[in-house]
């Protein structure tokens, strides 16, 4: 680690921003919390991103706030530097509603999977932004299915995106948010204790019958899945139980349209391609969801 910056050090390959803190231009935001946290992941994510709390509903983003007040005429005047910059894949800009749309839509998916003999912790959605759910002990893995070539895959392999495989692609990346999370082998998983080879074939078996009944649940509605990551977890009441765990939503899979291959996943966002609420709305209403 290189340079301190108020107590704090940035890592080498950042030196060239300390410039930047020295005149007064940059400031540095780190993570941070809230008290008396609420348990549901959409409202979670909603709350970090408007600066909020788990008692109010904002719809506007902080970051947007500030930048609407201090660079009002920013269409005419823009400002000489940029107020904010990204670094890595993480995002905290706020996209008014898409936490509900999730929770419908994640919802709506268990519900129908748990149809499928599925095993999952969801229980119920309590409103627009909780769900009832069994607690359970969360594997640290993504488990990823792909069934067309596209985002990471194809820009590390250097494949063309759309390539339709000849089978489901099953892999799994060490959730751990300081690494990246790290693309790691079956092997990995057992020898490191992140679960069994019993509980592995189990989660391996459970994550094609996900994709089956996924696509097919898709293709009714005009819509492609391409590749979508997943959880599962041990069940608190039976730890030998292993369930289908966090949520499947347009946050976690990639969904093209059938016949134009349009976009209607996060991909809107991370390509610039439009309006994401937009297209999260339109896989609800093919879904036949209303909020």
């Amino acid at each position: 680690l290189q340079k301190s910056v108020s107590g704090k050090k940035l890592w080498k390959s950042l030196e060239k921003l300390k410039h930047f803190w020295n005149d007064g231009s940059m400031k540095v935001v780190q993570g941070v919390g809230y008290s008396d946290q609420n348990l549901s992941h959409f409202t979670s994510s909603d709350i970090w991103a408007s600066a909020s709390d788990e008692k109010s509903n904002m719809s506007s983003g902080w970051l947007g706030r500030f930048y609407d007040e201090k660079y009002f005429d920013h269409l005419i005047n823009p400002p000489k530097k940029p107020i904010a910059i990204q670094i890595g894949s993480v995002s905290n800009k706020i996209f008014k509603g898409k936490g509900v749309l999730n929770n419908h839509i994640s919802a709506h998916i268990m519900q129908y999977l748990k149809s499928k003999r599925i095993p999952t912790h969801f229980e119920e959605k309590l409103n627009d932004r909780e769900q009832l759910i069994k607690k359970c002990e969360i594997i640290p893995i993504e488990f990823v299915v792909r069934n067309i070539t596209a985002g990471s895959i194809a820009k590390k392999l250097g494949i063309k995106e759309g390539l339709k495989l000849k089978k489901p692609l099953l892999e799994y990346y060490y959730k751990e948010d300081s690494l990246d999370d790290p693309m790691i082998s079956r092997d990995h998983l057992i020898t490191f204790g992140w679960a069994t080879n019993s509980e592995l074939k189990k989660i391996d078996k459970m994550s094609l019958q996900i994709n089956k009944h996924l696509r097919n649940l898709f293709l009714k509605k005009n819509i492609i899945l391409v590749d979508f990551k997943i959880e599962f977890g041990r069940l608190s009441s039976n730890p030998k139980k292993i369930v289908l765990a966090d949520e499947i939503s347009p946050d976690s899979c990639r969904l093209w349209d059938k016949k134009t291959n349009k976009k209607l996943d996060k991909d809107v966002f991370r390509r610039n391609l439009g309006s994401l609420l937009s297209a999260y709305e339109e896989v609800a209403s093919r879904l036949g969801i209303v909020h």
